[in-house]
């Protein structure tokens, strides 16, 4: 199960999160801890350059893209690999809304389009989409032409 995915900006900010499956009151604990290592090791790493942790038998895949740092924990058959493939698509799809690597300003003037693609390749913790033209096709909020 993907438990967390979460975006900040450079200073730590949450900009997106998403949880499943973990407790109310272990969100803030898992925040402040993923904010506290992208501070520590994303300085200097290149765009999109994938960096690894593990940490209480779950596992973490953070990277840049732009000024944006990207974070997803995964546990079970979501492991290091899993969120590796999911988080090429996430950013994939944040570069083709946003049209390249986002500034701050840029991701949240594009906002609602990056909630809906994020919804639409991870529902309730399971990576449901990675077909771009797809996930493009399923964020244009028009009904479906094919059954």
């Amino acid at each position: 199960m993907i438990l967390a995915v979460l975006f900040a900006n450079s200073v730590g900010n949450v900009l997106i999160e998403r949880f499943n499956g973990v407790p109310a009151e272990e969100r803030l604990t898992w925040r402040s801890f993923l904010v506290k290592l992208g501070a520590e090791n994303l300085k200097g790493v290149k765009n999109e350059e994938l960096l690894v942790a593990c940490h209480k038998s779950v596992y973490i895949v953070y990277t840049m893209l732009g000024d944006v740092s990207i974070f997803l924990v995964g546990k079970d058959e979501y492991d290091e690999l899993a969120l590796a493939e999911a988080i090429f698509i996430i950013t994939g799809a944040v570069k083709d809304i946003c049209g390249k690597p986002p500034t701050e300003r840029v991701f949240l003037d594009k906002y609602g389009r990056i909630c809906l693609c994020l919804d639409e390749i991870v529902w309730n913790g399971l990576l449901e989409n990675t077909d771009k033209d797809r996930i493009k096709r399923l964020i244009r909020l028009k009904p479906p032409s094919e059954f």
